[in-house]
């Protein structure tokens, strides 16, 4: 690998270049919230040669949506549930703008 390829990998959201300590002090929350997140499924991180937790930007952004939840009252359960299905929502709505011949990254009104 040159240096190159590496610096390459710095604009690369997908990269797991976060260790957890370092991945749950940007969030401000501890490993363990990491680590329940990770059960939920709701992100996955990637591992090390040695077996060490490493976050990508992406999964930090997720993360970062369930944090803002928990600290509105969630749970972790429910705020992991909620993201869940917000993603699932979006997707669904981009497939069928597609299929529409419009794509539309809006979310649905409310009062529609």
């Amino acid at each position: 690998m040159t240096a190159d390829d590496s610096f390459g990998r710095l604009d690369d959201d997908d990269y797991p270049a976060y260790t957890m300590g370092r991945a749950a002090d940007m969030l401000g929350t501890t490993p363990a919230f990491l680590r329940a997140i990770g059960e939920a499924r709701v992100i996955t991180p990637l591992r090390s040669p040695g077996g060490h937790r490493r976050y990508s930007r992406y999964q930090l952004k997720i993360a970062g949506r369930v944090r803002e939840l928990v600290d509105r009252g969630a749970t972790v359960e429910a705020a992991c549930r909620i993201v869940i299905l917000e993603d699932q929502l979006g997707e669904a709505m981009r497939i069928n703008g597609e299929l529409r011949g419009s794509p539309s990254t809006s979310r649905p009104r409310a009062d529609a």
